[in-house]
């Protein structure tokens, strides 16, 4: 019973066989229901009549017993058992002794249980005379039952056939998804190719490009998990050669002068070396959201601003640079919260670092209400200007990339501040593009989010 039942939900086939078999033996019982019902109706009205004709045909006079006898006897029996009562109650005349009916009659139709079952009996009173003709009801149901019975019959002989053009219509129909379940089972670990839709079923075809769209978001997380190994087997080989030789340096200290200087640098090469495992840990966390495709939800940005400040106010207050944000629109852009929080806390992070003491930087944010953008109308623009140095024209390009640094400055760092923000920016569908700061001649950097659906919804209900 157990396989029987695994067999049902398991395949579509046996399960689309066994629906229709019920269909049909449904179908078949309720149309000789229907059949039983109309013929046993049709033949009450007939026999009925018969009954009646026969009775008002016997007024004339007694026919003999054995013609009245085989009335309607035959194949079919169908037969009918005339009985005539006087007034005084004496029987004289019956066309069946077995028959034995009741001598109370009751005129017209009525039915009467005698003899184990139940006769159809019509009487009428006659020149003294009661005439009786009553017919066994159970040869009534055996002709209703044999006419239902040749009405299913053609149903029942066509079931097979039905079945069978299930079975090969169904088969044909679910040979493409065969198809691509050979494809998957055939596959090696990392074939991430999307499988092909040629010839699927409308029903079906939604659920191979889901799976294609599953193995694009998987094949990025891959290429994500191998970048993030290679720079990090690349990049840290470096800070930890460094921490190496400084800790060879403690050692060989001759005085506490030199141990104390060597100890600051251990100090600074280990800081170093976590804020470069961090940023790397961010980034790579970053490229899986990408590839995830993580859910976006409406985020304020100039919320996300000053929580960014904040972050980075004790940096810049530590080398005396004045940060703050000169100019924030009402802007909402669709993304997460904590990752723009920390594309702008890269941004003032990196400002902060490149800007001399006693600099600037400054923060505005801008919801664009005409075509002056290249992301159109209703985008938003966030900007950072230092008064640093800036970056010559030909690295403002290359900064963005990873494990890139300019060969303009002497600061410390890993190069891959930048590059979290071009992923964030990614992320979220902006722009990152760099400049020179027409306010205070350092670098600007400039990001631009496309126009909200939220923001977008927010203008209609406005209007």
């Amino acid at each position: 019973m157990s396989r029987v039942i695994g067999s049902l939900t398991g395949s579509l086939r046996a399960r689309l066989l066994w629906f229709l078999l019920a269909a049909i033996v449904l179908a078949a019982g309720a149309q000789a229901l229907v059949a039983y019902r109309t013929v046993l109706a049709e033949a009450d009205d007939i026999f009925d009549y018969h009954m009646q004709q026969m009775a008002l045909s016997l007024r004339a006079g007694l026919p003999p017993s054995a013609a009245v006898g085989g009335i309607g006897t035959g194949e079919q029996n169908f037969e009918f058992v005339v009985q005539v009562w006087t007034a005084d109650g004496t029987r004289i005349f019956e066309s069946a002794e077995e028959a034995a009916l009741p001598q109370l009659a009751v005129l017209g139709f009525a039915d009467v249980h005698a003899r184990g079952t139940t006769y159809r009996v019509f009487s009428m009173q006659t020149r003294g005379l009661v005439i009786q003709v009553a017919q066994d009801m159970a040869a009534r149901r055996h002709m209703a039952g044999t006419l239902a019975l040749r009405t299913i019959a053609p149903v029942a002989l066509m079931a097979p056939l039905l079945m069978l053009v299930v079975w090969w219509v169904v088969s044909r129909s679910l040979a493409p998804v065969a198809r691509v379940r050979k494809q998957v089972a055939s596959r090696q670990a990392d074939d991430l190719s999307p499988v092909s839709e040629e010839g699927l079923p409308e029903e079906v075809r939604p659920l191979v490009q889901e799976l294609n769209l599953l193995f694009d978001r998987v094949r990025h997380a891959f290429d994500a998990q191998k970048h993030f190994v290679a720079d990090a087997a690349h990049e840290l080989r470096s800070p930890l050669a460094a921490l190496k030789l400084q800790v060879q340096g403690l050692q060989r200290a001759p005085d506490g002068a030199s141990r104390d200087l060597a100890v600051s640098r251990l100090v600074a090469g280990i800081d170093r070396a976590t804020r470069l495992v961090e940023q790397m840990l961010a980034l790579a966390r970053h490229e899986a959201s990408m590839a995830a495709g993580a859910t976006p939800e409406p985020v304020d940005l100039s919320e996300v601003a000053r929580l960014a400040v904040s972050d980075a106010v004790a940096a810049a207050q530590a080398r005396g640079i004045d940060i703050g944000i000169t100019h924030a629109d009402a802007a909402v852009v669709d993304g997460q919260s904590e990752a723009l929080r920390m594309l702008l806390r890269n941004l003032l992070e990196n400002a902060v670092k490149y800007t001399p003491p006693e600099g600037r930087v400054d923060i505005a944010i801008t919801a664009t209400t005409t075509a002056t953008t290249a992301q159109g109308n209703g985008a938003v623009e966030l900007t950072v200007d230092d008064s640093g140095s800036g970056l010559p024209p030909a690295e403002r390009e290359r900064v963005l990339d990873r494990f890139y640094r300019s060969g303009e400055t002497q600061a410390p760092g890993s190069g891959l501040g930048l590059a979290i923000v071009k992923s964030i920016a990614d992320l979220h569908g902006a722009s990152v593009s760099l400049d020179a700061s027409p306010s205070l001649g350092g670098l600007r950097v400039r990001v631009v989010f496309a126009p909200s659906a939220s923001s977008s919804r927010g203008a209609k209900a406005a209007d």
